[in-house]
């Protein structure tokens, strides 16, 4: 059976049944989507903040949205306002509006959706896949479930550079953990770990299908065949 839209929710928001009149009064005086309208509604309030005042009287509640925004801000140490942080979800949403759109908002287009979104972003933000969700009308759970099954998605965010480093046998013997010591003492990263920055994201592996070359280190697909430690210097900063 079809999903039955939940009236009185939208974008994983609650809405009161006055609220959820005036967002259709609005859609239907603009002639826009709900979701146009929402983004509007934010592309405002950042405006508001920028004015320095602190409370808008809202007539649609955009709170949760504007809450997820502070806290991936926060959490990424990139930006120190709400007025930064709501018009950063605004460009975002924007940019998720424009892939689905390129791809004619099809629901069997779900994978490639994502996969551009990763591509964009290095990792799915999670207003990113609310958003996806009420443009296709496929459930969120649906989408996490998605999103956690293939390896080529990350719920975290991610480096725009992915440093590997094999710690298979063949490299263990090689020489591996001086390597993965070098690569940790550049980067001031431990596996699993990404940069505040969003720079760089390393991790080990235990294969990288290249054993004669041992030890390895691979970054953005590209092999390094026992880099010393002024070769990891160079090599991390030729990454923009």
């Amino acid at each position: 059976m079809p999903r039955e839209k939940n009236k009185n929710k939208f974008v994983g928001m609650r809405l009161s049944e006055e609220q959820n009149q005036a967002l259709s009064r609005l859609q239907k005086d603009s002639k826009a989507s709900k979701s146009d309208v929402l983004l509007r509604g934010l592309e405002l309030l950042s405006e508001y903040y920028a004015l320095g005042l602190d409370k808008p009287p809202l007539s649609l509640d955009l709170r949760s949205l504007e809450s997820e925004a502070m806290h991936l801000a926060e959490a990424m140490k990139q930006v120190q306002d709400k007025k930064q942080a709501v018009r950063q979800m605004v460009q975002e949403l924007a940019d998720v509006d424009r892939i689905l759109d390129k791809y004619q908002g099809r629901k069997n287009a779900l994978i490639q959706v994502l996969l551009d979104i990763q591509a964009q972003n290095h990792w799915l933000p999670k207003p990113a896949l609310i958003w996806v969700s009420e443009r296709l009308d496929v459930p969120l759970a649906q989408i996490y479930q998605v999103a956690t099954f293939y390896k080529a998605f990350s719920l975290e965010p991610q480096g725009r550079h992915n440093v590997q480093v094999c710690l298979g046998t063949a490299c263990q013997v090689r020489g591996a953990k001086r390597l993965l010591d070098n690569v940790i003492g550049v980067l001031g990263l431990q596996p699993g770990q990404t940069d505040a920055g969003q720079r760089f994201t390393l991790t080990t592996v235990n294969c990288l299908g290249c054993c004669a070359l041992g030890p390895v280190m691979m970054v953005d697909g590209q092999y390094y065949s026992k880099p010393g430690l002024k070769d990891i210097e160079r090599i991390a900063a030729s990454c923009d």
